[in-house]
């Protein structure tokens, strides 16, 4: 099975530092990913790659089997979904109008273009898989912060993507907007069993119940990888952020808070 997503080794340096250092990650479809990382960990860069917008210094990348480099990056690009909080707008769209900017691969609807029948109806059906039907006609400024998160899932899902990245969706929300945006991002893996997805966070807290795999980096470089059970553990969490973290695992949630021991009073 060809891989939605495979980074090979790849590197990145910027103003003669370096950023990423020989990171690797496969992707299949229908999997669920977490990046994990302090700040200044590398955890943009690496999205980069994965957006099919940033190009590594060295190694490959391919997105469903097309290598960076060797492919039309525009029409590759229509084939991943990017969920980013700090999503701009010029205009005070409604919120179908945003959604549709998925099928444009734009920010604000270009001038003299219509939907097709067909668009609008899979527009519609994006906004009430986020249950947002009710806010259809809402524009912009008038959202809060968790229902503008829920109509970006629905603009980056409009297009059909096999690859949805997560840009650290729960920024600014307080608990309960956060916990109804992870509720929405749980049931991905019901209405779209096949595609995959990579959330990055620097908080346990803020994973999916249906995270399947995470990636921990540090300093450009790869903590752990693989199963999100095995690899999100006290070890390695306490590794990557370099400070003593004890873990918790409950009813499919993390939990991440400071050792016991780790300040001297």
């Amino acid at each position: 099975m060809t891989p939605v997503l495979e980074l090979r080794d790849v590197t990145f340096r910027r103003n003669g530092k370096q950023i990423i250092n020989g990171i690797s990650l496969t992707v299949q479809a229908g999997e669920h990913w977490a990046l994990l990382g302090p700040n200044g960990a590398g955890k943009s860069t690496l999205l980069g790659f994965c957006a099919a917008v940033t190009f590594p210094t060295t190694g490959a990348v391919s997105i469903l089997g097309s290598q960076m480099g060797h492919t039309d990056l525009a029409a590759l690009r229509r084939s991943i979904g990017h969920v980013n909080p700090r999503h701009r707008l010029q205009y005070s769209l409604t919120v179908r109008e945003v959604v549709l900017t998925g099928i444009t691969a734009t920010i604000d609807l270009p001038t003299r273009w219509t939907p097709s029948p067909a668009e609008s109806e899979r527009a519609a059906a994006m906004i009430a898989a986020v249950g947002m039907t009710r806010k259809t006609d809402d524009v912009w400024p008038t959202l809060s912060q968790g229902e503008r998160g829920r109509a970006l899932i629905a603009r980056a899902l409009v297009s059909e993507p096999d690859l949805l990245l997560l840009d650290e969706p729960t920024t600014g929300l307080d608990v309960a907007a956060r916990e109804q945006l992870l509720e929405t991002i749980d049931t991905l893996d019901r209405t779209h069993p096949d595609v995959a997805s990579i959330l990055v966070t620097h908080h346990l807290e803020e994973l999916p119940t249906t995270t399947t795999h995470a990636l921990l980096i540090a300093d450009g470089r790869t903590v752990a990888s693989g199963p999100a059970r095995e690899t999100i553990s006290t070890d390695n969490v306490t590794t990557a952020f370099a400070h003593p973290i004890a873990v918790g695992y409950d009813e499919s949630r993390w939990t991440a808070r400071a050792k016991a021991n780790a300040i001297d009073v």
